[in-house]
């Protein structure tokens, strides 16, 4: 696969994770950041989030997201800044540029697709924002969108409060929506020799995963089937997490015949009624059901009970913490990792996917405008205009 240089103005969670996938394919990624106004602290915001494990602008939550990058800080809020940014895109001859903020600041910044595609008519631009460009001053933040989406509400406790996912999953999914959709415009472009404007909304590619729910509205479904279910699956049953004596295991039955081979093991044997020989059946006993497996299943232990579902190949998984998740024998060779300067491995997520001679190791996240100078060399601008840029506050000192 071709490598391509892709120029990124970003912060948070949602573009960063879309360009590190880039990063993971081998191309060059620079992000681009403020200016600092003396304000407050310079650049993406997430750089001070976190415990200091490297210094004071890469903290522990801005690493993983933001291994194997440039970096380079400009102000775009001046003309010169964003004559700099059209030099730098044509010059380094750029694939993509992105960018994760609000919508009415496209235009003032000069980072709007007219303007940047009149330097390089074959540029793919992709945007996230909270609700499109139609909501020019909307801010996205996962949380909140999760709440706007029905996610909040989906998970839970019945009987309880709404509950936030535990993983920021609409910043992941408009992350992998950039991703997905700059792969289909190369792909595009390779065709006709045109760039694209691309445009993700965190609340439309939240809503798009709505499938087991959204469509059961027009299907006068019951109101338990849109709301929260606990670890209960809503329509196959038994779904759920189960107690045992040294801790918990989710086990998903999922046909009518994995209940059979479930119920005939001898310890479970006393589960079976004819009521609950069909799903349909054990949804109209579910609450009674659910507890009476609960009452079985404390009386084992974990591998007592993994013991029993692996004879009968049900569905099941211990619960597992993090910790546990990296050592996992199908996950363990397959983490990234990153060094710190100090020289301490940082063991990371491992890619979606794995590629053909993709590399694993990625250097460590740049400092705030650690590559502004070289970068600027790079497109063409001399010492003397660097020293200019520099004084007019267009870039760092």
């Amino acid at each position: 696969m071709k490598k391509r240089t892709v120029l990124s103005l970003e912060q948070a969670l949602s573009m960063p994770y879309a360009t590190l996938r880039f990063v993971q394919l081998g191309w060059r990624v620079i992000r681009i950041e403020a200016l600092g106004s003396g304000k407050g602290l310079p650049g993406d915001p997430n750089r001070y989030i976190g415990s200091r494990v490297a210094d004071d602008d890469r903290r522990s939550y801005y690493i993983a997201p933001n291994v194997g990058k440039e970096a380079i800080a400009l102000n775009l809020k001046s003309v010169e800044g964003r004559e700099v940014l059209k030099r730098i895109i044509r010059e380094l001859n750029a694939d993509v540029f992105c960018c994760n903020t609000i919508p009415e600041r496209y235009a003032p910044l000069g980072i709007d697709y007219a303007t940047l595609s009149a330097v390089k008519p074959d540029l793919i631009w992709a945007g996230i924002s909270a609700l499109g460009p139609e909501y020019p001053e909307a801010p996205g933040y996962d949380p909140v969108m999760q709440a706007m989406a029905g996610y909040v509400e989906l998970t839970g406790d019945p009987n309880g409060t709404p509950v936030l996912c535990g993983v920021p999953v609409i910043d992941l999914k408009a992350g992998d929506e950039v991703y997905a959709n700059v792969m289909l415009a190369l792909a595009e472009r390779a065709e006709t020799g045109r760039g694209r404007e691309i445009h993700v909304s965190m609340l439309q590619a939240a809503a798009s995963w709505l499938i087991t729910t959204l469509p059961l509205v027009d299907f006068d479904c019951e109101p338990w089937e849109i709301t929260r279910a606990g670890n209960e699956h809503r329509k196959f049953v038994p779904t759920n997490v189960y107690p045992a004596r040294d801790g918990f295991f989710y086990m998903a039955i999922g046909s009518d015949v994995q209940w059979q081979r479930l119920t005939a093991l001898p310890r479970f044997a006393s589960l079976a009624t004819e009521e609950r020989g069909t799903n349909e059946g054990r949804i109209r006993g579910r609450a009674q059901l659910q507890r009476d497996i609960a009452a079985l299943t404390a009386k084992l232990s974990l591998e007592e009970a993994m013991a029993d579902l692996r004879a009968a190949t049900i569905p099941h998984a211990r619960i597992n913490g993090v910790q546990s998740v990296r050592e996992l024998e199908a996950l363990r060779s397959r983490l990234t990792a990153t060094v710190m300067p100090g020289g301490k491995r940082v063991r990371m997520q491992p890619m979606a996917v794995d590629l053909p001679g993709a590399a694993r190791e990625f250097r460590f996240p740049p400092k705030y405008g650690e590559h502004t100078q070289p970068v600027l060399r790079e497109a063409g601008f001399t010492d003397a205009e660097c020293r200019a840029l520099a004084s007019a506050g267009v870039i760092p000192r």
